[in-house]
Parts: structure tokens; sequence; C-alpha cells
């Protein structure tokens, strides 16, 4: 009988389930408290109505840079609730992953405007008339305005915005709002892209957030099991595997929450009472396994093909691999799959360059001197086995 198929399950190890996902935004900030400290002090003219510093965070994915940004802002929003001197803060959050500034000063637009209001149109206007409509909507209202731009190393042009957003008050584009950016990104090098005259505008304050070693992500663990987990649920040595195993590989708070929340359910099929070290270890390969699978799959097609490419040379004991012999088996690869390949090196160099500021490659520099020169080799920093399968599934899924 279908209704009998969930009856059996009656118990689970999970309190509340909701504080091991990443949706999930702590009433605490925990191991990140120089980084809250700079933070803090990086905003602080926000409360006296001064001009807010522009602030650029930089680390890699789950060291907590989104995590504090919020909870950041509405700490900031509440305190200037309770002070006379502060302008009215508004605070706007978006993602820049292959947005034009365009889209990007459109989505600002109709975040102040509201539901109420029609939304800016999507096409039929300049970048220049967008930031007029921009700076009108602004100034209607008055006050501070923050923007937090997510992965702004991913904006397509974002020389334009830094350059502009920084100066309006200035150029008296805005009379009644300030405005201060907060940019979000995994890219260090990203400030360096940036055009001299940006540089000189932005006058920004860095922030970097560092990995996270063993010792912090057993701490945010402990706090997070204490709350996500019904009592005595899980092993404390079971922790400690958790967040050696994300601490050695990308120092991810993320991680080490996911590979948690995992191992409860691997301990929740074996109709264990705890997690132990055993369900962790299982964990461990399911969420390698899907990070490397979701990851894979957020790629260009070119960038899959070139990570496949490498995959196989793993496989074979070719790696690390130069460019050449990558763009050699790539070649074949793209015809194999029935795609039109890149044609040039500089191409092939490119994708390779990215995919290793990623994290999904290793790189390592080889001089042989007068006669060969200076050049890179590079080698997967993932399991060939997971990418080759799921490349294989991404082409089934298409056919």
């Amino acid at each position: 009988m279908t209704e009998d198929l969930f009856s059996d399950i009656t118990d689970t190890l999970f309190e509340n389930k909701t504080i091991l996902s990443e949706e999930y935004q702590p009433d605490e900030i925990v191991e990140r408290e120089d980084e809250i400290d700079s933070f803090r002090s990086a905003l602080k003219d926000v409360l006296f109505g001064r001009n807010p510093s522009n602030v650029f965070i930089y680390g890699k994915t789950g060291v907590g840079k989104t995590a504090v940004t919020e909870y950041i802002m509405n700490a900031l929003k509440a305190e200037v609730k309770r002070r006379d001197d502060a302008d009215e803060l508004h605070v706007y959050f978006r993602n820049c992953n292959d947005d034009t500034v365009y889209r990007t000063v459109r989505a600002l637009i109709n975040n102040i405007r509201g539901d109420d209001r029609a939304p800016f149109p999507e096409t039929g206007h300049s970048t220049a008339h967008a930031l007029e409509t921009l700076y009108e909507e602004m100034d209607t209202n008055g006050g501070t305005y923050l923007f937090v731009l997510d992965e702004i190393d991913h904006l397509s042009d974002p020389n334009t915005l830094l350059y502009e957003l920084p100066r309006a008050r200035a150029n008296d584009h805005l009379i009644d709002s300030r405005v201060g950016v907060i940019g979000i990104s995994n890219n260090y090098a990203f400030r360096s892209s940036l055009s001299p005259k940006v540089k000189d505008t932005l006058m920004e304050k860095e922030i970097a957030f560092s990995p996270y070693d063993a010792d912090e992500l057993r701490s945010i663990l402990t706090t997070r099991a204490e709350k996500a987990l019904v009592e005595d649920a899980w092993d404390d040595s079971a922790i400690k595997l958790a967040a050696a195993n994300a601490a050695k590989d990308t120092g991810s708070a993320r991680q080490a929450i996911d590979l948690l929340r995992e191992g409860g359910d691997v301990a929740e099929e074996n109709g264990a009472t705890e997690i132990t070290d055993e369900h962790i270890e299982v964990a461990v390969d399911r969420v390698q396994r899907g990070r490397v699978e979701n990851k894979l799959r957020d790629q260009t097609m070119h960038g899959q093909l070139i990570l496949e490419a490498l995959a196989k040379l793993e496989v074979e004991g070719s790696t690390p691999a130069k460019s050449k012999e990558i763009q050699q088996v790539y070649v074949r690869v793209a015809e194999g799959r029935r795609q039109d390949p890149l044609t040039t090196l500089k191409s092939i160099q490119n994708h390779l360059a990215d995919l290793t500021m990623l994290g999904f490659l290793e790189r390592t520099e080889h001089n042989e001197g007068r006669a060969g020169g200076a050049h890179y080799q590079y080698e997967l920093a993932l399991d060939p086995t997971i990418v080759l399968e799921t490349r294989d599934a991404i082409e089934a899924e298409s056919t």
C-alpha cells in the first residue's frame, strides 16, 4: 500500500536541518572576528551621515564572505535606526555573474522602485540613461545606499560601474543621497585588472578572507551541530574528521557543513543514533562527487571539454601537461563530442588560466633555460573519474 511507504520513518537525527543548509544565515558568526572588525571599521562613517567607504572582499568560495557581509549589513541597518546623525540606509544585493552593467543597473533601479511601480525596461535604453535613472531614483528617496555586488569580477565591464558610482556625488549626479560599493570576489587579482582611473576613484578598503583551518572549521561545525542536531546525535571524532577533510581540501565552511549534513543522512540511512567517522567517510565521497558535478556543469562547453581532455591525460598518467599537449587532446575530445574546437592555442591558454583561477587546475611554472624558455604545466585538482563520468552524463542528457 502506498500510504504505508513512509510509515516506518519515525526518528531523525536532525532537530533543525535548515541550519545545515546553504541559505541559513546564522545569528552569530564564529571564527571571523578580525574580518568583522575590519568591516565594521570600514563602514563606520555611515553612522555619522558621511559618505561610505567602498569595500572589497576577497576570498575563496565558502570562507564566509557573503555570510559576514549579510551579518554586517543587518547590524549596520539596526544601528542606523538608533542614530539621529545617520541617514536612512538602503542596502541592495546583486550577483553579477555573467551580468552586463546595464542589467546590473536595471536590477538596482527595480529594487529601489519595488513592486508598486513599473520596472525599468530590459532593452531600448543606453547604459548612461540607466545610470541617470538610478541616480534619480536614489535622490528621490534620499539617504545612504550600499550596493553589494557579489562576484563582481564576473561583470562584463566592471570598470564602467566602478568609475561611475563612486564619483556620482562629486559629479553632481547625486545631491540628496550617498553611495558606497561593496564588491565581493573570489579573484584576488581582480583589482589589478581595473583601469588606473578606476583604482584612483575607488580608494577602497580591502578585506581578505583566508581559508579556514581545521580548528576553525571544528568550532563552526560544533556550533552548527548543537543547533541542527538532536542531543547526543554526533561523535566529536566525526566533527573533527569532517573539519579536517574540508580544511585539507578547500578550507571552506560550506564544504564542512555539507559533510556534516550528508553524514547525518548516511547515519539515518543506516539506522544509527549518532554520526560517526564511518558516516563522514561515506559523506566525503558523496559531497566531493556532488561538488565536482555542480561546478563542472556551471562551466562553458569549451571549459568542460578542456577539463575532459585533462582528465583523460590524468588517467593516462600524462600530467602535468603543457598547453600544446592539452590542446591536442582537447581537439580530439571536442570532435568526438561533435563540437567545433577552438582553433588557437591562445584561446586554450585563456581557458586554462580561468580554470586555474576557479580551482579546477593546478599550474606550475617550468623554465628549461634559453633553449626551451619558461612555460606552464597543468594538472587536474579534481578526481578525473568524476569529471569523465559527469561529462558522459551531460552528453547523455543532451541527446
